[in-house]
């Protein structure tokens, strides 16, 4: 066993060194730490980022390993086979899938309504009910409150990140385009709806894991099948209520 101590070693340090991602905007990604129990397969386990739930590491070490057949060889006496890598997905936190909810807030039906307390955003239905997801919103310092009527959506939308941004986000040493065309890497994700004349959108994102929690620079961010099917539900007009 004293053979695989280095290898352990510099896998952690290179996991704790290694630097955030030019194009994470407002949140770093899950940090990656390698399990210290090398009898049991290496897993990849997240960080402390909003809305992911982990998985217990005694649940992981309790799989069934699958075997695979081996060609006749002979074995070298306490060195143990190559273990098998298991990589965790980042996954959301049930609660902010959409669901249909009791609703009393006193909107009409067909109204949006965000709340940035809870990161719900609720579409209001009839009969008392509402359609709700889990949001990203504003992180600290860039919080906002306010009514606006959806002005234009896109599909797919392109990125030109404002001059402020792109100011801000240099000094953390992080280098922003001045225009990234619409795609799965472009941060606002699969579709966008624009609200009033502001410089704040409800979109996709291309970082999941931070559904849940307060993140962006002012933007409503949602998983990419929630903001497309919101996206198919709601018209130019809508109004939006953001509290």
């Amino acid at each position: 066993m004293k053979f695989l101590l280095p290898l352990f070693s510099a896998a952690v340090l290179a996991a704790s060194t290694m630097p955030s991602l030019a194009n994470d905007r407002y949140a770093d990604r899950p940090p990656v730490m390698v399990s210290p129990d090398l009898s049991a397969p290496w897993v990849l386990q997240l960080g402390q980022a909003p809305g992911i739930v982990r998985q217990n590491r005694q649940a992981v070490q309790q799989q069934p390993r699958q075997r695979t057949a081996q060609p006749d060889r002979v074995q070298t006496a306490g060195v143990p086979a190559p273990a098998k890598r298991t990589v965790m997905r980042p996954q959301i936190n049930p609660v902010y899938l959409p669901q249909e909810v009791a609703y009393d807030g006193g909107q009409k039906p067909g109204t949006i309504v965000i709340d940035t307390t809870q990161n719900f955003l609720y579409l209001v239905e009839k009969n008392g009910k509402a359609r709700r997801y889990g949001v990203g919103t504003g992180k600290p310092g860039f919080e906002w409150s306010g009514t606006h009527k959806i002005t234009n959506k896109r599909v797919w939308p392109d990125w030109r990140p404002p001059a402020e941004m792109i100011k801000r986000e240099a000094a953390k040493g992080r280098y922003l385009p001045t225009y990234l065309a619409g795609g799965m890497e472009n941060p606002l994700g699969a579709r966008a709806l624009y609200l009033g004349t502001t410089e704040y959108r409800i979109h996709g994102t291309n970082q999941p894991w931070t559904i849940g929690g307060a993140v962006s620079s002012g933007c409503i961010r949602m998983r990419n099948e929630d903001v497309v099917d919101l996206y198919e539900r709601v018209n130019v007009g809508t109004t939006v209520e953001v509290i």
